[in-house]
């Protein structure tokens, strides 16, 4: 460890991104007792028409809610690179292959509202962690309410419809996409930027996040 990583851990220690607990000297992102009991996602899930398959890490529950709202209603950026982390490695472990990777876009005046863009700052890490580029291939263009204010399938594909644009088609035409986004709740949000890369001319494309509800539109 650098001088300056521990001055750092010094005056800011390193904390459990899902508890807050602070992390003992073997531990690194997440405490032993979250990294036991948060709820893990076992294989891939489907909820959209246009992607193949969603892997998601944990279900959207408990903790897991808790430390979503931190990171992108909260300031808590640093996140990004745990969340990153965690969705690189349950990649890996499901072997899943893709020739391009990139990120569900929020629009710009969100990110100017929040100062930074969640998606794209977990991409960029899951980029780094496999040892490829983050590229953008989607722009919202249509700033619409939150997904989350919208009840029900219909609503949210409706919130949705026509508000993103593919953008440099030539960096995924007839290729495989990997899409990263924070959560998948009806495969709305996915489903449509799905929709627009395969238009646009992408081979396939395959969905990675966070986290997934338990969701039923009954």
């Amino acid at each position: 460890m650098n001088l300056f990583a521990w001055l750092l851990d010094l005056i800011y220690p390193p904390k459990c991104a899902f508890c807050g607990k602070l992390l003992g000297k073997d531990e690194s992102d997440l405490c032993g007792r979250c990294r036991k009991n948060l709820p893990e996602v076992s294989g891939s899930i489907k909820r959209g028409e246009a992607f193949r398959q969603c892997w998601s890490v944990y279900y959207y529950e408990g903790a897991v809610v808790d430390s979503i709202h931190r990171f992108k209603f909260g300031g808590m950026q640093q996140y990004a690179q745990v969340y990153g982390r965690l969705i690189a490695m349950a990649l890996l472990r499901s072997k899943v292959e893709f020739d391009v990777l990139t990120w569900v876009p929020i629009s710009r005046k969100r990110r100017r509202k929040r100062g930074y863009e969640q998606t794209y700052l977990i991409a960029k890490t899951v980029a780094a962690e496999l040892g490829c580029a983050c590229v953008p291939t989607l722009k919202k263009a249509v700033d619409k309410p939150p997904q989350f204010t919208k009840k029900g399938a219909a609503e949210r594909r409706a919130n949705v419809l026509n508000v993103f644009q593919a953008v440099h088609p030539e960096r995924f035409c007839g290729k495989r996409v990997l899409l990263i986004d924070d959560i998948i709740t009806t495969g709305a949000t996915l489903g449509e930027c799905s929709k627009i890369l395969r238009i646009a001319g992408a081979a396939q494309v395959e969905c990675a996040t966070l986290a997934a509800t338990q969701y039923s539109d009954k």
